[in-house]
């Protein structure tokens, strides 16, 4: 786990359900967002996957001292946009306490725009949908500035909770966080008519009444089902601030699209399903999973550039 950084400049994703920090162009750390906390000393006994291994299970691990970061760095960190002072704050002093000299945040939605490869400064109006684990950025970005903004936390973490309940109320089965994560990597759609339809799911898991083990076979139709609700929350937000977009750029939003990032951007038929709702292209945005540190690791190499840095 142990990375070693001979530069002194590194940019990262801090995601809610992925950290990935990049150098020199290059990722050098994908890792879950997870620490594990020994109970009696506190004290971090894993990090990143070891952590999420042990996550709904109980397991010894090695208790070496892990090194992430070398002293005296140059860091730019992407955060939520509806982040509060306090939680800025935190993100801040945590990169100084690991060593980072000149701090640097980005909001999301920001970043992901850069990762995408639009034009930020340009005077006229782009928007982007970053949806990722624990919440969905939705900007509209224009001259170097983020003019209309929500995060809401219709996201991954609120996706596997719908298929958690789904899988209890219509199979009488109980899956965890990391079954549920499964499956809608699998057969995870939004839309019940997809052109390319996935093999249906094969889940293994107690049943509620009984707790003898039970097999249940999932489509991807029920799980665009189990999750319509969420969508359709998402749609709303994005509905509003669009509503709240000046003319001028909403004009350019219709003339160039709407993009989506994020994990979530994978759901199958959600560029479909929202262009339908909104009556406006979504595109689907290159490697959409990294986005957002793409944008971190792009904004690094400007930081003297871009205004919209926050120190």
């Amino acid at each position: 786990m142990a990375v070693s950084f001979l530069t002194q400049e590194i940019a990262m994703d801090l995601g809610t359900a992925n950290t990935v920090i990049f150098r020199n162009d290059a990722i050098v750390l994908d890792e879950p967002s997870i620490v594990a906390i020994d109970n009696n000393t506190q004290k971090c006994i894993a990090i990143g996957q070891q952590a999420k291994l042990m996550h709904e299970h109980t397991k010894q691990v090695n208790n070496k001292k892990k090194t992430l970061f070398s002293p005296s760095l140059k860091i730019v960190v992407g955060i939520p946009s509806g982040s509060t002072q306090v939680e800025i704050r935190a993100v801040r002093d945590s990169c100084e306490h690991a060593g980072g000299r000149d701090v640097y945040l980005i909001y999301e939605p920001m970043a992901a725009a850069l990762g995408i490869g639009l034009d930020v400064e340009a005077p006229k109006g782009n928007m982007v949908v970053d949806i990722g684990g624990g919440t969905a950025e939705i900007a509209v970005i224009s001259l170097g500035g983020i003019v209309e903004q929500e995060s809401v936390n219709t996201a991954g973490d609120v996706f596997n909770s719908d298929i958690q309940y789904y899988m209890r109320q219509q199979h009488n089965i109980k899956i965890g966080e990391t079954t549920a994560e499964k499956i809608k990597i699998a057969v995870g759609a939004v839309i019940p008519d997809l052109d390319e339809e996935p093999e249906p799911f094969v889940v293994n898991g107690p049943n509620l009444m009984t707790a003898h083990p039970v097999e249940a076979t999932v489509t991807y139709q029920e799980i665009a089902h189990c999750l319509d609700k969420s969508v359709a929350k998402l749609e709303a937000s994005i509905l509003h601030v669009l509503e709240l977009t000046p003319p001028e750029l909403y004009s350019d939003i219709v003339e160039n699209g709407i993009f989506l990032s994020g994990g979530g951007a994978l759901l199958r038929g959600l560029a479909k399903r929202l262009t339908e709702k909104v009556n406006i292209q979504f595109h689907v945005a290159e490697d959409p999973l990294r986005a957002v540190a793409r944008g971190t690791c792009i904004a690094l190499k400007k930081t003297s550039n871009y205004s919209f840095l926050m120190r």
